[in-house]
């Protein structure tokens, strides 16, 4: 990993940071040929299933959170993917340990959801943008026609998961090649089907030749999906959550993400703290963050999952003085042991986040994941499309709130998060790591507001990561002499690299008060910023 690498961009108009630097190209051709931000954001997203093919996709969906010029609300597109409608919570055949035989969930036809992708990035280009759907996707037909470069962390995963990729032919003849690092991948399926869409619109994928190639694969494999669930899927357009931490206003994810929430949450608790006295990284300042990261994954154990399905207290769980009686179970010098286990801890780490910005006011948040690396490892007939196995992040425990049910959408931690003060753009954020998001989001929101961090600083510092556990995950940069201070505190340790990607991967914005852009990505993962 190239630490030094330069990922901090400035300019005046408009920034894109995303996890390719393919993918933000794209995004900054989209401004200079006239289009908004969200059309370079509906463009990036196309791009980003193509450049980073391992972590989203046609066949994955997610969260966009958009703020408009002048518009007093922000607004959540939900894409994310259902559970199809013969899904049913005991549904998994479980060992004796309770672990589902032969990751059937996680791993083949039965671990795929119905995407949302598709759906959700050409709802935002109709109803927001100002481009056509052929012009935002024409760089990302290019790109999959000439190919990606393969990049170490691209060659790793293709190490990891070439076992299961060649068990699906369409899979194997694309991604089973023996790739090392600065080789050209190149999809000309994707391309093809990228085109097809682009040409045909939605309906193509839905309803027309795309949809049966990719019903047919999936019950050729013996997986759920069907025609009717396909031509059912409807994007959601929600009010985000919303909260407050020290005069900052933060925008993020409703369920069936419990990002926004619990991030709030989380910031809410911290606020009873004069944080910003702490040193940053000291052993008083973690164990703070680690006590409120455990309070918040408790709630997230008990009440988090698709709304719809389940009555979820949202306005207590955000409350300020909900947050007051729990940073009073604090102790400032000793760990509390946790009072309950967080069971949902299903979440993959591989998903990936773009942020997009201008100077008129246009806000674009998106996280979007196939779920974990390479998705279900099976790719669509003829189509190129590696498809999600979300249905992995469903409890396998039927009488959990997050059990599998038809048509439910399993509980996340995507947050795309935006952050404004006196109604002014502040910052775009949000990350990939699965459960470890809501950590990920609350330590760079402290560090800018806390600390008055730069936002380049503030993602490469050192992280950690906890839930509802005593085991506290941090990063090897953190000096042992914290370490043993948060061990004689009653925490458990456990080591992870100096930059992990298990720790995210953040894209964010910056807004000065005079008026210049910043951008950031993250050196834990392929992220690059850049401006006009």
């Amino acid at each position: 990993m190239n630490t030094k690498q330069i990922r901090r961009y400035e300019s005046n108009n408009a920034m894109v940071s995303s996890g390719r630097k393919e993918a933000t190209d794209i995004g900054i051709q989209i401004f200079k040929k006239g289009g908004n931000a969200i059309d370079a954001a509906v463009a990036v997203g196309f791009a980003m299933g193509v450049a980073e093919p391992a972590t989203s996709g046609l066949g994955g969906g997610g969260f966009m959170t958009i703020n408009l010029p002048g518009n007093s609300e922000s607004i959540f597109i939900d894409f994310r993917e259902n559970a199809p409608k013969s899904a049913y919570p005991d549904m998994w055949c479980l060992d004796e340990k309770g672990k589902v035989i032969d990751k059937a969930n996680a791993i083949g036809a039965k671990s795929i959801s119905v995407p949302g992708e598709v759906a959700g990035l050409i709802y935002v280009l109709e109803n927001y943008g100002t481009m056509t759907l052929e012009e935002v996707m024409a760089p990302t037909i290019k790109l999959a026609e000439e190919g990606i470069v393969v990049t170490a962390m691209l060659e790793n995963m293709l190490g990891i998961y070439g076992k299961h990729l060649e068990k699906c032919e369409s899979a194997k003849d694309i991604y089973c090649k023996d790739f090392k690092e600065g080789d050209l991948l190149r999809n000309k399926k994707i391309a093809n089907t990228l085109k097809t869409i682009a040409f045909e619109g939605r309906d193509v994928f839905y309803k027309g030749k795309i949809s049966k190639e990719i019903i047919k694969s999936v019950q050729d494999m013996g997986g759920l999906l069907t025609k009717e669930d396909l031509e059912e899927y409807e994007v959601e357009v929600k009010e985000p959550v919303v909260g407050e931490y020290r005069g900052y206003t933060i925008i993020s994810s409703p369920p069936p993400s419990s990002g926004g929430t619990h991030i709030i949450q989380s910031l809410n608790i911290l606020e009873n703290f004069d944080i910003g006295s702490l040193e940053v990284n000291s052993a008083e300042y973690l164990h703070m963050f680690s006590e409120a990261f455990k309070l918040s994954y408790e709630d997230r154990a008990k009440f988090m999952a698709d709304t719809k399905f389940i009555d979820v207290p949202l306005k207590g769980l955000r409350s300020k003085k909900y947050a007051k009686v729990l940073s009073k179970k604090i102790d400032l010098n000793t760990a509390r042991k946790p009072e309950c286990y967080d069971p949902w801890n299903y979440e993959h780490d591989d998903t990936t986040h773009y942020s997009i910005g201008d100077k008129e006011g246009y806000l674009v948040s998106v996280t979007k994941t196939i779920n974990h690396f390479f998705g279900s490892c099976m790719v669509g007939g003829n189509t190129g499309i590696l498809l999600n196995d979300t249905m992995a992040d469903f409890s396998t425990n039927k009488y959990d709130v997050n059990s599998v049910d038809s048509r439910k959408k399993p509980l996340s931690s995507m947050s795309p998060t935006l952050i404004l003060k006196d109604g002014k753009p502040v910052a775009i954020i949000g990350s990939p790591g699965g459960v470890r998001i809501i950590n990920v989001i609350v330590q760079i929101i402290s560090k800018i507001v806390d600390h008055g961090m730069d936002i380049q600083e503030a993602i490469e510092s050192p992280r950690i990561t906890q839930n509802a556990t005593n085991t506290m995950l941090y990063e090897n940069r953190i000096s042992s002499k914290v370490i043993e201070d948060l061990k004689a505190m009653g925490h458990d340790m456990n080591q992870c690299l100096d930059y992990d990607k298990k720790m995210g991967g953040v894209n964010g914005i910056y807004y000065t008060e005079d008026g210049k852009i910043i951008g950031a990505a993250d050196p834990r993962r392929d992220g690059v910023a850049y401006g006009i």
